[in-house]
């Protein structure tokens, strides 16, 4: 992979291992000559994954939509910044320039872009890796739902297992190198009669 789509907080968040691990990938990134794609702010974790990727000399391109540039604090450091109308914009600029997407920490923003991308590949929209960086435990809670809805019937198993999982972003760079999307239909339950 050569670039990378990163979703995650617009803020820090309470522990500072989310920062630390930020700035893990981005320097990482670097090293490995990936690409960061990500929302285009200075702030939270978004502006410590690309300060490590810039700091690194890595390449970091930011989509930010016109009404967020202010608010979300634009990075004006990167390789480019891409300043679009409005969020779906953003994010479909986003999947365009990303080979793969990394959830990490985050809150509202960076669950709706994960599932949007998981939705997209269960669909067949598109057949990138989605790994999500489970930093200290953060989406434990998010996991136990995904397998209680296979469980329970609503998420088959095959789309369940395109969200991959680790503690750390090697592990995980090595489960989404190693990744081969699956040719599974969307499960539809028969309409009874």
């Amino acid at each position: 992979m050569n670039s990378i789509a990163v979703y995650c907080g617009s803020s820090a968040g309470t522990d500072e291992r989310y920062r630390q691990h930020a700035a893990e990938v981005g320097q990482t990134f670097a090293q490995r000559g990936i690409t960061l794609v990500y929302g285009g702010g200075n702030v939270g974790l978004m502006g410590a994954v690309a300060d490590a990727t810039v700091d690194a000399g890595g390449q970091a391109i930011g989509v930010i939509p016109g009404f967020l540039k202010d608010k979300e604090v634009a990075h004006l450091g990167l390789t480019t910044l891409e300043v679009v109308d409005n969020m779906h914009q953003r994010k479909l600029r986003m999947a365009e320039l990303a080979e793969g997407f990394i959830a990490m920490p985050g809150g509202f923003g960076t669950l709706e872009e994960l599932f949007e991308v998981l939705t997209w590949g269960q669909l067949g929209l598109h057949r990138k890796p989605i790994g999500l960086l489970n930093v200290a435990g953060f989406y434990d809670a998010l996991i136990a739902l995904l397998d209680h809805m296979t469980q329970q019937g609503l998420l088959r198993a095959e789309n369940r297992g395109q969200l991959l999982v680790a503690d750390n972003i090697t592990d995980l760079l090595a489960q989404m190198n190693a990744w081969q999307p699956l040719n599974v239909e969307k499960w539809l339950t028969p309409r009874r009669t």
